[in-house]
């Protein structure tokens, strides 16, 4: 089917246009000089600190235009806002970030998902805003209502993957690859119980009925084991795509032996984990209600992420006993000290420095690059591979040049007495610091 049935001349032209731009910037010779880097950190053999931003506040960075859409087809608009966002980024705030000189096209594929949809009430302060208050409702109250939770009903669309990936050749061969991708797949059990039986409720029945959250527990894991099964089956895992939540995960270790492009298996792939409410349960429950529980599915797979915001400064231990982790989140609430003395040369500490910084009225900028050289000085003590993820940010009060100087403070950051903070067997790759056209510190 040719793509002139659903796209207009006009709509062709900027879409080539933004891949045009894209395929500039991803054959920079930078983009090797990163994935280099970030491989090295993924390997535990740091060179240097990298860092990433991610999880914008979109909604306040459209002042200069370069966001506005101009596609109307529904999966077009989707490719075009997905690229407008990766340039905006690369020009204004580019951090690590690298560049795959390929097109990612998704595959067509519906997903039932486990039997619940959030059911809530919203409070809004900023309507353009995506970040909201929820208040959700229990819906799982009782064994009878358990048996709603069942393996997602997953079924691939050959025919508009098909037509998705024609239209993807017309449009752009000659200018960028494309390739189809899949699902990158994270397995949080406890955010989505938290949305389908309310926090309070599930703290609750942690304490008042243990058997039940177990049981519970062991429904929801079986389904996740059955969701993975059906994914390696259609062919629907990504094994290419270069990031895990909001860090990028290059690693020698991937795929394994017997790797099938057209069937990746789990085991090929990177997938995260996390229990955010467990912020407020002991390590012993943490160990009890979550590892106990995702060590079945992360045995899966090749790579995992581990944690998001809750705290895990006292629980390393308790990670250690999950397969196949590689990096740990430290969030604002961590202590970054604890942290990096338990976790040592073993991980990469993923350290998620505080988005509240860049919401203030007047941004501090020293107290910002205080906390980013104190968390880099500890982990330079302790040996430990450092990454910065600066995420979940919710507003910079319509201030996107805020985003800028953040990232101008923290390339000079990482990059500052380079040499201290490379290992002994690495010094071979040693190489001066330079600056790219995009602004990037190498």
């Amino acid at each position: 089917m040719s793509v002139s049935t659903r796209l207009s001349l006009t709509e062709q032209s900027v879409l080539r246009d933004l891949a045009g731009q894209y395929a500039d910037y991803a054959q920079l010779p930078v983009q090797d000089e990163k994935r280099r880097l970030w491989l090295a950190l993924n390997s535990l053999q740091m060179i240097r600190p990298m860092f990433a931003i991610d999880q914008l506040p979109w909604h306040e960075l459209t002042a200069s235009g370069e966001l506005d859409l101009q596609i109307q087809n529904p999966f077009w608009r989707g490719i075009e806002c997905g690229l407008r966002q990766t340039l905006y980024k690369w020009r204004h705030f580019p951090a690590d970030m690298v560049l795959e000189p390929v097109l990612a096209i998704p595959k067509a594929f519906s997903d039932s998902g486990y039997g619940f949809r959030a059911d809530e009430n919203i409070a809004f302060l900023d309507q353009a805003n995506s970040v909201v208050g929820h208040a959700y409702h229990n819906q799982i109250k009782t064994e009878a209502d358990l048996e709603k939770l069942h393996v997602p009903q997953i079924q691939l669309d050959p025919e508009e993957t098909y037509r998705r990936e024609g239209e993807a050749h017309q449009l752009f061969d000659g200018i960028l690859p494309v390739r189809l991708s899949g699902v990158v797949t994270g397995f949080a059990l406890w955010d989505r119980l938290s949305e389908w039986m309310s926090p309070e409720d599930l703290l609750y029945d942690l304490i008042d009925r243990p058997e039940f959250i177990h049981a519970v527990l062991e429904k929801f894991t079986a389904a996740a084991l059955g969701y993975i099964d059906r994914l390696e089956e259609l062919g629907l895992l990504d094994a290419a795509d270069p990031q895990i939540h909001c860090s990028y995960n290059y690693t020698n270790e991937l795929p394994q032996p017997g790797f099938d492009l057209e069937r990746p298996r789990a085991n090929d792939c990177w997938t995260m984990g996390m229990a955010q409410i467990f912020s407020t349960v002991s390590p012993a429950m943490h160990d009890e209600f979550e590892i106990a529980y995702v060590k079945r599915i992360f045995a899966r797979f090749g790579k995992v992420y581990y944690g998001c915001c809750e705290p895990l400064h006292d629980r390393i231990e308790l990670i250690r006993n999950l397969p196949h982790v590689r990096k740990i989140s430290c969030s604002p609430w961590c202590d970054v000290a604890i942290a990096a003395h338990k976790i040592g040369r073993d991980f990469v500490l993923s350290r998620k420095p505080s988005p509240a910084f860049l919401a203030t009225e007047t941004v501090d900028w020293l107290a910002i690059g205080n906390d980013l050289r104190e968390t880099r000085r500890i982990c330079r003590e302790t040996g430990t591979p450092l990454e910065y993820i600066l995420k979940d940010i919710s507003t910079v009060r319509y201030q996107p040049e805020r985003l800028t100087v953040w990232n101008q403070l923290a390339a000079e950051i990482v990059t500052e007495n380079i040499t201290e903070n490379i290992t002994e067997n690495i010094t071979e790759n040693i190489t001066e610091n330079t600056t790219d056209i995009s602004g990037h510190v190498v």
